[in-house]
């Protein structure tokens, strides 16, 4: 019974990512695409204006009283969202002709992670990045590897 207690505890900590504190910024892109291995009407060649959300936690602030400087939390998303703005995102090989909102969340999250400690802040705070399609559909990447409070 324990075992399963413990069990719920992580999935709940998981699906809720709690951390004491937590940073959010957003940016938009624009970019067409297709999705090959779908069958209706987003199997055409469509676009979206993308919402992006990087999201931010941790249990510490820096000297400053701040979880990550804002500034270069946006920054390291422009430069990740960068070669998507105004492209067909089919031509991309790391989406494999079906750049699905899943597929751009999980691109999106490694490229801010691996360039984050280049500006100076950990990219283990990173926990999540939101793709919404339009305002009511949103795919979100939250990598299982992520440690647990």
């Amino acid at each position: 019974m324990t075992m399963l207690f413990f069990a719920l505890e992580r999935f709940f900590l998981r699906m809720y990512a709690i951390f004491m504190y937590q940073a959010r910024v957003e940016a938009e892109f624009s970019a067409a695409h297709f999705l090959s291995h779908y069958h209706g009407k987003c199997e055409k060649l469509h676009g979206h204006n993308y919402r992006v959300r990087l999201w931010a936690g941790g249990e510490e602030l820096d000297e400053g009283g701040m979880l990550a400087d804002f500034s270069l939390l946006k920054k390291a998303l422009n430069e990740a969202i960068s070669p998507l703005d105004h492209s067909n995102l089919n031509d991309m090989d790391v989406f494999r002709n079906d750049p699905s909102a899943e597929r751009i969340a999980r691109f999106i999250f490694d490229r801010v992670r691996e360039n984050l400690p280049d500006m100076g802040v950990s990219g283990s705070l990173l926990y999540a990045v939101d793709v919404f399609e339009n305002p009511h559909s949103m795919a979100r990447y939250f990598p299982s590897e992520l440690p647990l409070i």
